[in-house]
């Protein structure tokens, strides 16, 4: 997996711990445990990345395994090697097969021009789902 050009890259050797916020779009493959707040961009979680964190973005693509509740304006794209214990909340999902995802999902209206906080859940749209290779 190659980062997007112009994405910022945190390398698989960092570690960070506590609070990531910015505007551009970012490329994780370290481990992370806080929280991470990119409301205008998107954010890859890169295969060898292990985040354990709440995040806030406009998309997110996930490669490698997060423990957290996600909250995106935009999609939430899981692939095959994915692993996700957590809640998801966004305008559009995609999940390729052989991803793993225990939580709940719920996928939201999108509401133009509005901030993510704003989205308002889609009617019947909420449900919880366990999937497993």
């Amino acid at each position: 997996m190659k980062p997007n050009e112009g994405s910022t890259v945190i390398g698989k050797s960092v570690i960070v711990r506590g609070e990531l916020s910015g505007n551009e779009d970012l490329y994780m493959d370290g481990d992370l445990e806080g929280t991470i707040t990119l409301t205008d961009s998107r954010l890859t979680i890169g295969p060898n990345a292990r985040v354990v964190a709440d995040i806030n973005v406009r998309d997110l693509v996930v490669f490698g395994k997060l423990t957290g509740n996600v909250r995106a304006s935009g999609r939430i794209e899981l692939r095959q090697s994915a692993v996700v214990n957590g809640d998801l909340f966004a305008s559009r999902l995609s999940i390729e097969e052989s991803a793993v995802v225990q939580g709940k999902v719920e996928l939201l209206a999108p509401v133009a021009a509005a901030p993510a906080a704003a989205m308002e859940p889609a009617s019947g749209s909420s449900f919880e789902l366990e999937l497993r290779a």
